[in-house]
């Protein structure tokens, strides 16, 4: 159960970020280059300060429940989920390291002017954006992959677990006595503990035996 709440909170997280970077790429790109540049700088300053706590927010719930995963289960399944954290952790540097810079220099323009170069300052936060998107695609994807394989196999059970869940199973058996002439068999039944207990007091004399009658 506490994977498959890790698995779901991955899925969303980093769902919510493929879909709001993926938004970000296929729309307001492109109508960012449709307006005029004053009303672009205006309105990317804004969008951007309102998305600074929500997309760091998701990034890091993202990369935190993929981690997690990858460390509550083993083989394919930590591996892909591994891959996904890496990925989200490389959707987050792309984001501080390139795109926040720019948008603090694009704030700047809105409040004065656009240098000369702006155009290549644009361009060049556009493929930021443009790798943080993929990164985050990757990311999502693969979570799906582990979803659609089936069930993230668990890491594998104690030795205390596997004896108690053995002990746990009745046993059976049966005694004989005899009465008069006649013998007379009743079967009993109690937990598997119980009747390692039984056999060993048996073994070392520990416990009586009922005398046969003739």
């Amino acid at each position: 159960m506490r994977i498959r709440l890790v698995h779901a909170l991955a899925l969303l997280a980093t769902g919510l970020l493929a879909g709001a970077f993926g938004y970000g790429a296929a729309n307001l790109v492109p109508t960012f280059n449709a307006v005029p540049l004053d009303m672009r700088l205006s309105f990317h300053a804004e969008l951007m300060r309102m998305n600074g706590i929500t997309m760091q927010s998701a990034m890091a719930v993202s990369t935190l429940s993929s981690l997690t995963l990858a460390a509550l289960t083993r083989g394919r399944a930590r591996l892909i989920s591994g891959t996904a954290g890496l990925l989200a952790i490389a959707s987050f540097l792309v984001t501080r390291l390139g795109n926040v810079p720019i948008n603090g220099r694009i704030k700047q323009w809105a409040l004065t002017s656009a240098p000369a170069d702006h155009a290549e300052v644009l361009r060049r936060w556009e493929l930021f954006n443009n790798v943080r998107t993929l990164t985050a695609l990757a990311a999502f994807g693969l979570l799906i992959v582990l979803a659609v394989g089936g069930r993230p196999a668990a890491t594998r059970p104690t030795h205390h677990q596997v004896d108690k869940s053995k002990d746990d199973a009745p046993s059976v058996g049966a005694n004989t006595a005899w009465i008069g002439r006649r013998s007379v068999t009743w079967t009993w039944t109690w937990p598997r503990a119980e009747a390692k207990r039984r056999t060993r007091a048996n073994a070392t004399g520990t416990a009586t035996r009922p005398r046969s009658r003739r």
